[in-house]
């Protein structure tokens, strides 16, 4: 079963980072391969937490599909814990945690878990070294999302500058 897991670290807090994930309808203007989202219901659940129900439409070239997920978002904690209800998966679970940088720094430590299987083996061949590495690009879309956002654009690469050229 395919997986994969990252940390990164980033240069905007913990909470805007979990805001920027919870933003869920904001998701087809970044997300690879995300075409479309729509939100089913939103609810709060008996311990208190916001929950999503969302359906989400992914895809690359002629191939699309539409898998809906149930999204929790734990404020208190900044974790988000993303749930397969129904689609091409045999299963799916994605979590999100947000630490603030201990140095009180503006920046926080970003993990991402993402642990899946396609129902088909067809299409697990056909789309499955596709969706591996849109995963891996994810985090990487949510920090280039949360620099456009927040607005902090990372560092530019200078060149170093030309030295003066000498007189004869």
């Amino acid at each position: 079963m395919p997986s994969f897991r990252t940390t990164r670290h980033v240069r905007h807090s913990a909470a805007d980072m979990f805001a920027l994930v919870a933003d869920v309808e904001a998701y087809p203007k970044f997300l690879p391969l995300c075409q479309g989202l729509r939100v089913r219901r939103r609810l709060t659940n008996d311990r208190g937490l916001e929950v999503i129900l969302a359906e989400m439409d992914v895809g690359y070239r002629a191939i699309r599909e539409t898998f809906t997920s149930r999204v929790t978002l734990d404020r208190d904690n900044l974790a988000i814990l993303v749930e397969y209800v129904e689609g091409p998966f045999q299963q799916l679970e994605n979590r999100w945690t947000f630490r603030d940088d201990d140095k009180g720094a503006q920046a926080c430590n970003v993990e991402f878990f993402i642990d899946y299987e396609f129902r088909s083996r067809t299409l697990g061949l056909l789309m499955g070294s596709m969706f591996d590495t849109a995963f891996r690009k994810f985090s990487e879309a949510f920090e280039k999302r949360a620099d456009y956002v927040y607005g902090r654009a990372r560092p530019a690469i200078t060149s170093p500058k030309p030295a003066p050229a000498e007189e004869a």
